[in-house]
């Protein structure tokens, strides 16, 4: 609304005249433009602060080179006093009163801006404010307007040591409103004025060089020592911020910004500020202080930077933030006077932050660090953010200052230049193309803010809606994966912009080419029935939704804000290789709390409902407006009738839902499956086998689930809620002849690392070990199939086997070599003797234990006296002959027991 006032019946704006703007650099969340050239530099600009606002325009000719704009200024900058009519005008500029003359604004030229003008707006150039430039903040802050004209450009060239962003005069009043003059010209043209806030991708980049501060930071600092902590990754994105301080990966841990006439500075663990980066600290304190050698507050519970800076000679006191300091040294951990601190710095003083928001983040599980951080409230505006990330400590190099300072990452000049190659074709250097992958998170977290009434943030939306849109964006599938960093960046990114950007059914087709229509069903009702334990549950709904497509669903009361969520999408393995063959991350979810709700996925995908844990509901209804069927059996529920037709539903991905288990695969894989029944049954049975190892009831509390796709996080398969495996391979599963003759050896594997307890694993030995016992039991006692038999060749010949262990003796029976295949002989010999009810009874008396030991010499003797207690038998030889760390108390307290003398381990001495 601001920027359709301000250029209300503008159709151009010709600055093609002798004059030469200078550009603007905007920062915080109020500042926008009015006009920007084709290089995206912004020419004039207007923003808010305090109760005030303020127009700036890059050249004092403006003003009367342009009337109409002017006395749109006025109207808006007047604000609600708008009877208040009067507008004083600097004699610099005394033109503009002239142009007045024949408006309905009284106009009266002064000499110099004074409290008592009484004005509704105040006009003046941006050269004739140094002496009044604290009284025109305060002017501003209450509730004044201020148009202000100039450029900084020819000041810069005749001041070449100065700092421009901090003593030009104009920036000292309009700074504080987030706008600068800057030393660099403003090219002339043509400027159309646009319908909304004009953008360009040439307008995200950072506003300065910082090679003086880094120059000036790093004077006897070559390296940042942190140790003793762990610290959170700090995202810069501001155009006046700078990371000082990063890891090898990129990650920055120390960082600067300029804000208004102030500075700032964090990092990222308070810790941090001690006596180990004491030079560092020294010269910090200088920089934020700016030479007025004032008072330096220190939050009362930071001990050791006080102590620090007050040997050094500054002049410290143990204080909670006050206005008349010059520096505030505090935590991130309060948003306490957060605005009264952003004005603070603001109207020049310094700020230095000590904090992390990893551990937060840890205990804050679906909050956002960054809209929901307490520090972030003080530090978005600046230009940082604190991250969940973290940074493992040590000694880190400082900045090589000199000409490839300009090489180091910053995240808006690499977006910038990425912008570039794709928009325009220019080329990347191998440095920048090496800092994509850091480009693509750093997006990902920025977008987080969700700031979308900053003019910033709205820029660097609206540059990555250019990239994804003038890209040729990869069509990433199994067949045409993604391996180039260019390629990674894109399909990444298109995630994250297609969540926050304003429109995103226009950018769909861009992201994805093909997305062909489906048939549909609608106001299609789902009964909720939910006996959950202690974890989240899926409920499948048998209903999908295509790329992009949206639906509204209708929840009942029951469940809203009661920690029950909608999940689009079963992959939610996310994905970090190079090699791609589809995006990152392909699931959304949506925390039920309205009635009515409105869910997608730019990638599709089944719909759930996730259940938290402890839930138990019957008969309650969810009806999805619209939505594709899917392939979907439930074992007593779909009929052979249902199914037949079932099986051809549109949606490419199906599942099977079972007594214990369900399984999602490809469509395909189950268009030609007549008899989903007996598929169950041999499932049922597995399930049932499994339960009986781990003696647990038949029931499980939560249903196992298999899920199908094209590429997983690592492995052939992997364990969790639910089992990962390649969708290559999915047909096995459901191939009845097939497991029951050559078995499911992997499959069972990841199931058994679900029944793992940590009270009787040997982390790392067993990790790969224990879970083949469910694999053994399995196929000799559910399918038949023996150990021995060459169908399952992960076992055979390794169990049994004489060499593994005469091998394993030979080289001092080291634990370090108990691993896998030597470790599962040893439970496999046990089993020889003692059968499977004996695991059986094992498991079954864990189940009872509480306070278990956590160290692996402590489980592995609390194992030894329960399996020895468990048979009757003294095992103890066995173990020690395996090389466990049997101690002398487990002997004693199964002494009485007859000893195992001829276990199989005797004949290796």
């Amino acid at each position: 609304l601001a920027y359709v006032s301000l250029t209300r019946g503008l159709k151009e704006l010709d600055i093609r005249g002798p004059s030469v703007p200078g550009d603007l650099v905007l920062i915080g969340d109020d500042a926008f433009p009015l006009a920007m050239n084709t290089r995206g530099q912004v020419l004039m600009a207007a923003s808010l602060y305090g109760s005030g606002r303020i127009v700036v325009l890059g050249h004092e000719s403006y003003l009367t080179t342009f009337p109409a704009l002017v006395e749109n200024a006025l109207i808006w900058l007047r604000g609600d006093k708008s009877d208040n009519l009067s507008v004083a005008v600097h004699q610099g500029v005394k033109a503009v009163a002239d142009n007045l003359s024949r408006s309905s604004f009284q106009a009266t030229v002064v000499g110099k801006f004074h409290d008592n003008l009484g004005v509704g707006v105040y006009v003046t150039d941006a050269y004739s404010v140094e002496a009044d430039g604290r009284d025109l903040v305060a002017y501003l802050k209450a509730g004044g307007g201020l148009l202000i004209a100039g450029q900084a450009w020819h000041w810069a060239h005749e001041h070449p040591k100065e700092n421009t962003l901090l003593y030009f005069p104009g920036n000292k009043v309009s700074s504080v409103a987030g706008i600068y003059f800057s030393e660099h010209c403003g090219e002339v043209e043509w400027l159309p004025v646009h319908p909304q806030i004009p953008t360009s991708w040439l307008s995200v980049a950072i506003g300065k060089d910082f090679e003086d501060d880094l120059e000036f930071l790093l004077q006897g600092v070559s390296e940042f020592d942190i140790k003793g902590g762990v610290l959170s990754e700090l995202l810069v994105h501001g155009p006046l911020a700078f990371p000082i301080g990063s890891n090898e990966q990129g990650q920055v841990f120390l960082a600067g910004a300029y804000y208004g006439q102030g500075r700032v500075m964090v990092v990222t663990h308070e810790g941090v500020l001690g006596s180990q980066m004491a030079p560092f600290w020294n010269n910090a304190i200088r920089w934020l202080d700016e030479g007025r050698n004032g008072v330096v507050g220190v939050l009362p519970r930071l001990s050791n930077p006080f102590n620090l800076l007050s040997k050094s000679g500054f002049c410290c006191e143990k204080t909670n933030f006050r206005k008349d300091l010059s520096v505030f040294v505090c935590t991130a951990y309060s948003d306490d006077h957060a605005q009264e601190i952003q004005e603070f710095v603001a109207e020049g003083g310094g700020l230095l932050i000590g904090g992390h928001a990893w551990y937060w983040a840890q205990k804050h599980r679906g909050q956002n660090p960054l809209t929901d951080f307490a520090g972030n409230h003080i530090l978005n505006k600046m230009g940082l953010s604190l991250l969940g990330a973290t940074v493992k400590a040590g000694c880190h190099k400082a900045p090589v200052l000199g000409p490839t300072i300009k090489d180091n990452y910053h995240f808006r000049r690499l977006l910038q230049r990425f912008a570039g190659h794709v928009v325009k074709g220019e080329a990347l250097t191998k440095n920048e193309e090496s800092h994509l992958k850091k480009l693509g998170l750093d997006c990902a977290n920025y977008l987080h803010m969700k700031a979308h009434d900053c003019c910033s943030y709205t820029q660097v939306l609206s540059t990555l809606m250019d990239i994804l849109k003038k890209s040729d964006m990869p069509q990433v599938c199994d067949k045409c994966p993604v391996q180039t960093p260019k390629d990674r960046l894109l399909l990444s990114m298109g995630s994250v912009v297609y969540k926050v950007c304003p429109d995103p059914d226009a950018l769909l087709p861009y992201i994805i080419k093909n997305n062909p229509v489906m048939p549909v069903v609608y106001n299609y009702k789902i009964k909720i029935n939910a006996n959950t334990g202690g974890a989240d549950t899926w409920l499948s709904t048998g209903l999908y939704l295509s790329p992009g497509m949206r639906t509204y669903m209708s929840m009942p009361a029951e469940i809203v804000n009661k920690g029950w969520k909608v999940q689009i999408g079963c992959q939610t393995d996310y994905l970090k290789h190079d090699k791609l063959k589809r995006a990152p991350c392909v699931y959304e979810r949506f925390p039920v709390t309205s009635e009515m709700m409105q869910v997608w996925n730019l990638w599709g995908g089944l719909i759930y409902l996730v259940a938290p844990p402890n839930t138990q509901l019957e008969g309650l209804e969810v009806i999805v407006q619209i939505a594709i069927p899917a392939p979907y059996y439930k074992s007593g529920v779909t009929t052979a009738a249902d199914w037949s037709l079932l099986r051809k539903a549109p949606a490419p991905w199906a599942e099977l839902e079972f007594e214990n288990i369900i399984i999602t695969v490809p469509s395909d894989v189950v268009r030609a499956l007549e008899r989903p029944d007996e598929v169950a049954a041999v499932w049922d049975d597995i399930m049932r086998g499994i339960a009986d190892l781990a003696a647990i009831p038949h029931k499980f509390p939560r249903k196992e689930r298999f899920v199908a796709d094209v590429q997983i996080s690592h492995g052939w398969m992997h364990a969790g809620y639910p089992v990962m495996m390649f969708s290559s391979v999915a047909g096995v599963l459901i191939n009845v002849k097939h497991i029951k003759s050559s078995g499911l050896w992997g499959a069972i594997h990841e199931l058994g690392h679900n029944q793992q307890r940590a009270c009787w694993e040997f982390r790392p030995h067993t990790t790969e070990c224990t879970c083949n016992l469910w694999s053994v039991y399995v196929h000799e006692v559910v399918l038949g199939i023996n150990r021995a038999k060459p169908a399952l060749p992960s076992c055979s010949p390794q169990c049994n086997d004489v060499v593994t262990v005469m091998l394993y003796v030979k080289g001092g029976r080291s634990l370090d070599k108990w691993r896998v295949w030597v470790a599962l002989e040893t439970y496999m010999q046990l089993q020889d003797k003692f059968g499977w009810d004996a695991f059986k009874k094992v498991f079954a008396a864990y189940h009872k234990m509480t306070n278990t030991p956590k160290d692996n010499p402590g489980k592995m003797n609390l194992y030894a006296q329960t399996f020895s207690e468990t048979v009757g038998m003294n095992l103890t030889g066995f173990f020690k002959a395996w090389g466990w760390p049997i101690d002398a108390a487990t002997e004693e307290k199964l002494s009485s027991l007859p000893a195992w003398t001829d276990h199989p381990m005797v004949q290796y001495g």
